[in-house]
């Protein structure tokens, strides 16, 4: 799909109520999701997959803390959650890998510490793969999203304690 084609689809959507989109023309697929905020825009390291296409640079990953149980009762419910953990969201919509082929062991297991600029996935969106890096230093305790399954804009990828 080329950018004015793209730029069309975006124009004729503004000042609608529609806030899902799913486009497929032959291989072309296409997912847009409207009412996001704007984020800033910085590059992240892409691996085209066959042809490019043409894409605004996608956001780097966001990075959440994540706030101790509300109440005694919620947190006996609930595993126990450390308050220092935080996690790594997802930039933008697409797929989700945990390495980079199918016979490719997982860039980050549980347990695993991980430094700053490590990759740690793969979103792929608008056929290119995108690697998602940490952030900052820490300690994989969980991976949220099973492989190959779709992502939302900041959805929770992984829950790391810091080191």
């Amino acid at each position: 799909m080329d950018v004015e084609k793209l730029r069309a689809i975006l124009a004729a959507l503004q000042g609608t109520e529609v806030t899902r989109l799913d486009w497929t023309n032959g291989q072309e697929r296409l997912t847009l999701r409207m009412g996001h905020p704007p984020a800033p825009v910085t590059a992240l390291h892409a691996v085209p997959a066959g042809q490019p296409a043409p894409a605004a640079l996608p956001t780097p990953p966001q990075v959440t803390p994540v706030a101790p149980a509300a109440s005694s009762a919620a947190a006996a419910a609930a595993p126990a959650a450390r308050d220092d953990t935080f996690t790594v969201n997802s930039p933008f919509v697409g797929t989700f890998y945990r390495s980079a082929s199918p016979d490719n062991p997982p860039f980050v297991e549980v347990g695993q510490v991980v430094k700053k600029g490590q990759v740690l996935c793969i979103v792929e969106a608008m056929k290119l793969m995108n690697e998602i890096e940490a952030e900052q230093p820490g300690r994989l305790v969980d991976s949220l999203i099973q492989n190959g399954s779709p992502v939302e804009y900041g959805e929770p990828l992984f829950r790391f304690e810091p080191v």
